[in-house]
């Protein structure tokens, strides 16, 4: 099986052309046969927590529907990040399209404290299933708790699915956290970052992919768009593809 991360570069508020970018990103994974490939925090709308409100989505908006068009067509689980309603309020949340079947949503569960004047929290994990793999999804701020990689283990995932937007010094801790958690519970880690402008920072890049054993398998560079691909079989890193 092959897991992906993509890194992208989103333009704040420009779904069309965040849009064009995801698909530019699938062609590639696709054409090195991805079985799953993950965005990064927020990636259809760019991680900007101001403007989150008037940019939430659903999977019924026709944009979403093109992109489980290209699910269906490559037989590819894709997780894509848009704020999305609850009630009144907003969610930052992952959505996993899922090849024949309805797609998944899960919302970030624990907020930093600089979001929470614009989110509120999700109330459930979510577990993917993909051939022999359980997969539990975390978006930013708490892939770096160590109690939400206790709950996924507890949940007997093998895979962790880490969709971010950090800067550098998040990158540096997420090179300490990651590996640690890979090794203590026997997860491969996938860690998806944005590229450029975010908000009030630079996001840093450096996606990258830790085996079970928390040695790294594989890191793209801090300012280039493209994919980078991991064989579970192997227990290598097949491809790293840029735009």
């Amino acid at each position: 099986m092959k897991l992906a991360v993509a890194q992208l570069r989103s333009i704040a508020g420009d779904i069309d052309y965040n849009v064009r970018r995801h698909e530019a990103l699938l062609s590639l994974a696709a054409s090195r046969g991805a079985d799953l490939i993950i965005f990064p925090e927020l990636s259809l709308t760019n991680y900007e927590p101001q403007l989150a409100r008037g940019l939430v989505m659903s999977e019924t908006d026709s944009r979403i529907e093109n992109l489980q068009a290209v699910s269906d067509r490559h037989g590819m689980v894709i997780g894509v990040g848009m704020p999305t309603a609850a009630g009144s309020d907003v969610r930052i949340s992952m959505l996993y399209l899922q090849p024949g079947k309805e797609a998944a949503t899960y919302s970030k569960q624990h907020l930093h404290e600089d979001e929470l004047p614009y989110f509120v929290e999700g109330t459930e994990s979510i577990v993917l299933s993909l051939e022999r793999e359980k997969l539990v999804p975390a978006i930013c701020y708490e892939s770096l708790l160590p109690k939400h990689a206790e709950q996924a283990a507890m949940l007997n995932a093998s895979v962790y699915l880490a969709s971010v937007a950090k800067p550098e010094g998040g990158v540096e801790r997420g090179a300490k956290h990651y590996p640690m958690i890979a090794r203590q519970h026997s997860m491969i880690v996938l860690m998806a970052n944005a590229v450029g402008e975010c908000d009030t920072f630079e996001s840093a890049g450096r996606s990258a992919i830790w085996k079970r054993d928390g040695s790294l398998a594989g890191q793209m560079d801090g300012t280039s768009e493209g994919v980078l691909i991991f064989d579970t079989e192997r227990e290598e890193v097949a491809e790293v593809l840029s735009l």
